[in-house]
């Protein structure tokens, strides 16, 4: 199974059409919504996480830009930098998605990459500087 992670940028008549419904039922696509802008009358935008067979995920975006809907490749992720970070779990509270957890027994904290939304919430919450965007 393919993924990709795509922010889509659409104008505001497409707010209320229903892309995301089109991409699961016409293009057996699985979605996660990591970040969303959406509001009536104003351009929106999606950071989606597309997972599906390959064809279908080229299908899909060949639909949505066939619509109008901007796509880019989410360009930026969150590097953390274990040597840097000293477990004060200062990233933890900030963590909409629990990419950044402690474990209680150990009081050690860990990141997933792969809950990761790149929000940048964590990075000021971190006083020791182990957390950077990269882009």
């Amino acid at each position: 199974m393919a993924k990709k992670r795509i922010v889509l940028t659409f104008p505001s008549t497409l707010v209320g059409q229903p892309i995301t419904t089109h991409l699961v039922k016409d293009y057996d696509l699985m979605l996660n919504i990591l970040r969303g802008v959406v509001a009536p009358n104003e351009e929106g935008r999606l950071v989606l996480e597309l997972s599906g067979k390959k064809k279908s995920l080229e299908d899909g975006i060949k639909y949505l830009k066939g619509l109008g809907v901007e796509i880019q490749s989410l360009a930026q992720d969150i590097k953390w930098h274990e040597s840097k970070c000293t477990h004060c779990t200062a990233c933890i509270p900030a963590c909409p998605t629990q990419a950044m957890s402690v474990d209680r027994d150990t009081m050690e904290v860990s990141f997933v990459k792969e809950l990761c939304i790149a929000c940048e919430l964590c990075i000021p919450a971190c006083p020791f500087k182990a957390l950077e965007i990269q882009f």
